[in-house]
């Protein structure tokens, strides 16, 4: 029979072999040039072994698992089609199929391989996404550690489970494939038919596909097997609790067992009753059948009954042991199994004398809030429109003249959003403001100049210091860099989000990026360091023209030979890419190490396989008031139940290089990845340089993982835990940063401090807990590191304390009515300016608790930027409320200020009162009156005209004006209330 289809001439195949690699070429043309530009950035890292090994293992996935998955189909459909019978039954059906029998005979191989290389096209895509699984299982190691129930290393479930539970689909996705294939050509070549007289299948249709669906019941059995091991990773309804409860155990795992074995019979059963006793397929359907019956009863209904009928009436008896096992796998997975638990008593409610003459626990009190201050660095330390601080700036501590301090530190990055007119063209933007300057740091704890950070380093703070540049009086920053960098410069930041291009022709002595300010006129500068890729070429500058659609790459003249381009400048994204397996922490930061500056990071690796370990979402368990804002990113949705900080890494701010630190050398992962990319991709810890570990700091979103965990997981017996009443929960934020008006979980908040029972001070990350449902403190917790090592501490208050909560606290010191009325005078008539709450710190002292918030100023005109007013404190039930730390401890300790009994709150905003008590309390004035200067009246146009004027000099920018205006602003309020007293004097 002639084909329907015309020969095609040589020319003509030519032809369209040429024009099917065009297309080819062009459809993947952005793939090409994106592996070609990755393959010059990983080589500009150092990392091309990464880049090379991630390639290498896509790529052989994708081949391997596309010929099997294409060989399969294909073999099947051509043995379909060579056991066609040559005489089919004479009828219509038959009829109808013959114009498509006629289309594809001719051509039958090349029409199966088409079909077939589609299939293992997508195949082989699914398969190269899955190459972290591959690494892992090829490479992975033990964890030493033994599952409770199988004693199966727990290796088994991290490294190999996810991989053998990979191959188990894709060999039912291939023989259902198979069997589907094999069908419909059976069907079209009369193999399988639905009509005539006769039998509806030939033997060999018989045969084939009878062995297809008993390889697909065998795969069904390994299924099981598995899935016996699986129910350790199982969610229990039972419990709300991942891993296996009595009914897994004692009914699920014996089913699973059972109907392994059937499922080897049933297979064989197909094969026998359809092609050796009888040949038909009834009994073959009547095994599968029975297959189906019995994974109803025995794999569903008879768990389901043993969990109804024996379970849940003695849910806490049957459970306990495996709640047990949950509760232990967890705090091992989760690194809290050495957490040390302190009591502490908390039944001080009196201030103790001490606080006023404090030497280790008071005098580094951090009063400068990162989520607050950012606007008054920036205001401050700009000293350019283009420049900026993320919007939550960092805490990191130095020992400066053998004194260790904690600092509020930030670098002086370009802003690209603030670039404007002329500042926007490409030339501009990429090859002139190509890089940020200066380090800038001020002490936690001490403000200046009206509430003003004291600055002690930055690039500029001779010049400020001297001259008052920028508006900043003298004395308001350090006249030297008491935290120098000999290498300022910032090319890799946050705030670095596109490209630039650097370098100078030979000979030339012109600088063109734009460096620093130099009185009235400018500094220029020209990169050199190593980082960044050559672009001196027209073939690298036509290959980042394609990549970033960008003609100027070809037309500008800004390149030359020494050229360099500068790309993934976030410190974040840049170790992203260079250690893809990691989950990087949310806020990198930045240190003084050796004279540069450099990012740290901290690393984790994670895994949602780990056997008898409750999963968390990262992303809601890292989530609190400050995620998403500026230098605070979210992490994605992930379940995992594994975690550990394995990784430090660092980025130099200069050059851009990229370091990986090995930091918890037990971890098993973290070795199996290493080995995968060739062994060297993690420097050892020894390799850490000293004064580099002298700036790790406990990791906030790890801690953030463990606060949730062990805000139920701190309950060690199982019958309690099942109860869920001991459980605590993690407080709103009682701060309000900004102008905000809704809050989230309280985040953990660095402090340089000493705890009961430490016998120094010591730099740590803390949180508060409180029981669920009620606002009173539960528990402090603590990460740090003691000799290069991580600790976790509780520190656990009776359940009968009267000690409260960090919202109790805020509210009883924010709605004291001497602290209302003057925090309302602050603000001015019609809320001219804006109070901002910074974090409210928890700080366990003298069998007590000290809480600490500062409140800042912030004016309702054009950049404002707030200043430090008031410090809040309590101990018990006493309050202190005045300019300086020190003036309100030494109210605490006089007792000059008591709190009101706590009341209600406006759930949206707990920091305003509902209806006042009705008998106010009396309290004396948080400051000494001074006699009445005027009457009321007088004096409150002494507070107006100061508020007026304070606006005004926040609108001209005048640093040294607002100065003086808050001051005569602080004197007006003294001056109102002496006079209110005079004209009340009951109170």
């Amino acid at each position: 029979m002639r084909s329907p289809l015309p020969r095609v001439s040589r020319r003509g195949r030519v032809t369209i072999v040429v024009l099917a690699v065009v297309l080819i070429v062009f459809m993947f043309a952005d793939r090409i040039v994106n592996l070609w530009t990755d393959w010059l950035w990983f080589g500009e890292v150092g990392f091309t072994s990464v880049f090379a090994g991630m390639l290498r293992t896509r790529l052989l996935l994708f081949l391997i698992f596309g010929v099997v998955m294409a060989g399969i189909v294909f073999g099947n459909l051509y043995l379909a089609y060579r056991t066609r019978p040559l005489l089919r039954a004479n009828s219509l059906e038959q009829h109808a199929l013959d114009r498509y029998r006629v289309l594809l005979t001719p051509r039958i191989k090349l029409w199966l391989g088409l079909i077939a290389g589609l299939v293992g096209l997508f195949a082989g895509l699914a398969a190269q996404g899955r190459w972290q699984q591959w690494l892992l299982f090829a490479n992975g190691g033990k964890f030493g550690v033994l599952d409770p129930e199988f004693k199966v290393d727990v290796g088994f479930y991290v490294f190999d489970y996810p991989f053998w539970r990979y191959l188990l689909d894709f060999g039912f996705a291939a023989t259902t494939l198979a069997i589907i294939g094999s069908l419909a050509m059976h069907y079209l070549y009369g193999g399988v038919r639905l009509q005539g007289v006769g039998d509806r299948m030939t033997t060999a249709a018989r045969i084939h596909l009878t062995t297809l669906i008993a390889v697909f019941v065998l795969l069904k059995a390994a299924a099981y097997v598995l899935d016996r091991r699986a129910l350790l990773l199982d969610f229990n309804e039972g419990t709300d609790l991942l891993g296996a409860g009595y009914t897994d155990i004692n009914a699920l795992l014996p089913a699973k067992e059972i109907l392994g074995y059937i499922s080897v019979l049933v297979a064989v059963a197909v094969i026998v009753f359809s092609n050796i006793r009888g040949r038909n397929l009834v009994w073959a359907g009547a095994s599968l059948a029975l297959l189906g019956i019995a994974a109803v009863a025995v794999g569903g209904a008879y768990p389901a009954a043993v969990q109804q009928f024996t379970v849940k009436p003695n849910i806490r008896d049957k459970e306990a042991p495996y709640i047990k096992r949950t509760i232990d796998g967890t705090l091992a997975a989760y690194g809290l199994d050495k957490v040390q638990t302190k009591g502490y008593a908390a039944n001080t409610l009196t201030p103790p004398a001490s606080l006023t003459t404090d030497n280790t626990v008071v005098p580094n009190i951090r009063l400068l809030d990162p989520a607050v201050v950012s606007d008054a660095f920036t205001q401050a330390q700009q000293i350019r429109n283009i420049y900026d601080f993320n919007e939550q700036l960092d805490i990191d501590r130095y020992t400066i003249n053998g004194k260790t301090q904690d600092y509020v530190v930030g670098v002086r990055e370009i802003n690209y959003t603030k670039l404007t007119g002329q500042q926007t063209n490409w030339q501009n933007k990429h090859t002139v403001f190509t890089h940020g300057y200066g380090f800038v740091a001020a002490p936690a704890n001490k403000t200046v100049c009206n509430g003003l950070p004291y600055f002690v380093s930055g690039g500029f703070l001779g010049e400020q210091a001297a001259s008052g540049e920028n508006g900043t009086p003298s004395g308001c920053a350090s006249s030297t860099e008491l935290i120098s960098a000999q290498q300022p410069r910032i090319y890799y930041g946050e705030l670095a989000t596109d490209y630039v291009v650097v370098g100078r022709p030979d000979g030339s002595t012109t600088d063109t990026e734009f460096d620093r300010p130099a009185g009235e006129s400018e500094q220029h500068y020209t990169y050199q360091g190593a980082g960044g890729v050559d672009v001196g070429s027209f073939g690298r500058r036509l290959l980042y023209a394609l990549h970033y659609r960008e003609g100027n790459f070809i037309l500008s003249d800004a390149f030359n030979d020494n050229s360099k381009l500068l790309y993934i400048r976030d410190p974040r994204e840049r170790v992203k890419k260079v250690a893809p397996f990691l989950t990087l922490d949310g806020d990198p930061y930045p240190a003084v190490i050796g004279g540069k500056i450099v990012w740290i990071l901290d690393g984790y690796t994670t895994s949602s396989t780990y056997p008898y370990s409750d999963r968390t979402d990262l992303a809601e368990s890292t989530t609190d008031a400050l995620t998403g804002a500026g230098g605070v990113a979210a992490q994605a949705k992930e379940n995992i139940n594994y975690i550990r900080n394995s990784v430090k890494a660092t980025v130099d701010a200069y050059d851009g290089t990229v370091t990986l630190y090995n930091f918890d050398e037990a971890d098993p992962v973290l070795k199996a990845w290493n080995k995968a990319f060739g062994g060297k991709l993690v420097k050892p810890k020894a390799e850490i340089p000293a004064e580099l570990a002298a700036h790790f700091r406990y990791p906030e979103d790890l801690f953030k993982v463990q606060r949730d965990l062990l805000s139920r997981f701190h309950v060690m017996d199982p019958k309690e835990f099942n109860s869920g009443a001991d459980f605590w929960q993690v407080p709103d934020d009682p701060a309000r940063h900004g102008t905000a008006t809704t809050t989230g979980k309280q985040p953990p908040y660095y402090l340089l401090t000493q705890f009961p029972g430490e016998t120094e001070v010591t730099f740590q990350l803390t949180a508060a807990l409180t029981p669920k449902d009620r606002q009173n403190l539960a528990a402090l917790m603590t990460g740090r590191y003691v000799n290069g090592e991580p600790k976790l501490e509780l520190l656990e208050l009776p359940r009968e304390n009267r000690i409260p909560g960090p919202g109790q606290s805020q509210q009883n010191m924010a709605n004291d009515p001497d602290t209302r009325q003057s925090l309302n005078l602050l603000q001015g008539t019609g809320g001219q300016s804006q109070l901002v709450y910074g974090n409210l710190l928890s700080l366990p002292y003298g069998g007590g608790m000290l809480y600490v918030q500062p409140v800042y100023l912030k004016s309702n005109v054009s950049n404002p930027f707030p200043l430090l007013k008031k410090v809040l404190v309590s101990y018990g039930d006493k309050l202190g409320y005045a300019d300086t730390l020190d003036q309100a401890i030494a109210q605490l300790v006089k007792g000059t200020s008591t709190a009101p009994p706590t009341q209600p709150t406006n759930p949206t905003n707990p920091t305003t009162p509902t209806t006042p008590p009705s008998t106010p309390t009396t309290t004396p004035p948080s400051t000494p009156a001074a006699p009445p200067a005027g009457d009321l009246a007088e004096a409150t146009a002494k507070v107006q005209a100061a508020i007026d004027k304070l606006r005004a000099a926040q609108t001209s920018g005048n640093f040294e004006e607002y100065g003086k205006a808050l001051a005569e602003l602080d004197a007006a309020i003294k001056e109102f209330e002496a006079a209110q007293k005079a004209a009340n004097p009951g109170g």
